[in-house]
């Protein structure tokens, strides 16, 4: 059986995409140049990859066998290059990094900060949301995630490196304002502009109020805390944010934190990797820097 790494790269592409299109486009090749990679494979293979059933793809049975080889194959090379990189140091080498859309209010100064110190280092980052943080480390698609508290049902490492207090936050009119203590209770009845159901921010502000009898009213939904903002500005609702990421709205008086008792829900942002993870030099290096310096890099706003 004669086949290459390309195709290989092609095929595994298409089979996690089920679209020739949408894979071509990951690997930067046009759609006939993927399509021909996978019918060369399967010429040399002697048996269909896929089958076409209406408007839609399928893995066949050799299909599945060969995307469990293809994904090992590519796993021992990540580790042959990992190894390598390993024997360069720090002067060279590459880190893909992954955060939650929250974490790129500071994130950025973290990373700013360890290329001052290895400015020949390649970065590569994603910003997406928790679900595809999770997808992203559970398929091996990048070296560490910067997130909240990864679930227990998956086979990662988290190490918390830094404070991420999540307030409340309201429009600087609104009645609730200006007071110096505010009960839970007293939010019984006010609309919360809220993340999305499998958002850590979302779980972390309906496991608090569920655990102080508090029923909180989700009036309006959204998938980033930019938009949570915007709304609370437009008077539409409270919302729950990290503190991080209000620095600008806070200076600006466009903002105002609700002193609420028993506020602010404290998590913690992590570090987040697979378990048995082999770093690279770089990698590693990153790791530690942010678990030293994060604290000290990127102060939230006082209360």
């Amino acid at each position: 059986m004669h086949l290459t790494l390309r195709q290989l790269a092609v095929f595994e592409a298409v089979a996690k995409h089920m679209n020739f299109s949408r894979a071509a486009a990951e690997l930067h090749l046009s759609q006939p140049a993927a399509s021909m990679q996978v019918k060369q494979l399967e010429g040399n293979i002697g048996l269909p990859l896929f089958e076409q059933l209406g408007k839609k793809i399928f893995l066949t049975e050799a299909g599945r066998e060969l995307l469990h080889y293809a994904r090992g194959i590519r796993h021992q090379l990540e580790e042959a290059q990992l190894t390598l990189e390993e024997l360069k140091g720090l002067q060279r080498g590459t880190l893909h990094l992954t955060m939650a859309s929250t974490a790129n209010y500071f994130a950025p100064q973290l990373i700013a900060a360890f290329l001052r110190q290895h400015p020949n280092i390649k970065i590569t980052l994603d910003v997406t949301n928790r679900a595809g943080l999770l997808q992203a480390l559970d398929d091996n698609r990048t070296d560490m995630a910067i997130m909240g508290r990864p679930p227990e049902d998956h086979d990662l490492v988290g190490t918390p490196f830094m404070d991420n207090p999540l307030v409340i936050i309201a429009p600087p009119a609104h009645p609730l304002a200006r007071r110096k203590r505010i009960a839970l209770s007293e939010l019984a009845e006010e609309p919360f502009i809220v993340r999305e159901q499998d958002s850590g921010t979302r779980i972390a502000a309906d496991r608090f109020f569920a655990e102080h009898g508090i029923r909180m009213i989700a009036g309006m939904e959204m998938s980033r805390s930019e938009a949570i903002k915007q709304a609370v500005m437009a008077e539409l609702g409270l919302g729950i944010v990290s503190l991080h990421t209000i620095e600008m709205e806070l200076a600006l008086k466009r903002l105002v934190v609700l002193k609420v008792e028993d506020f602010p829900i404290m998590r913690h942002w992590h570090i987040v990797y697979r378990k048995g993870k082999r770093f690279a030099a770089v990698p590693k290096a990153f790791k530690e820097f942010v678990k030293a310096h994060a604290q000290e890099l990127t102060q939230p706003p006082s209360l």
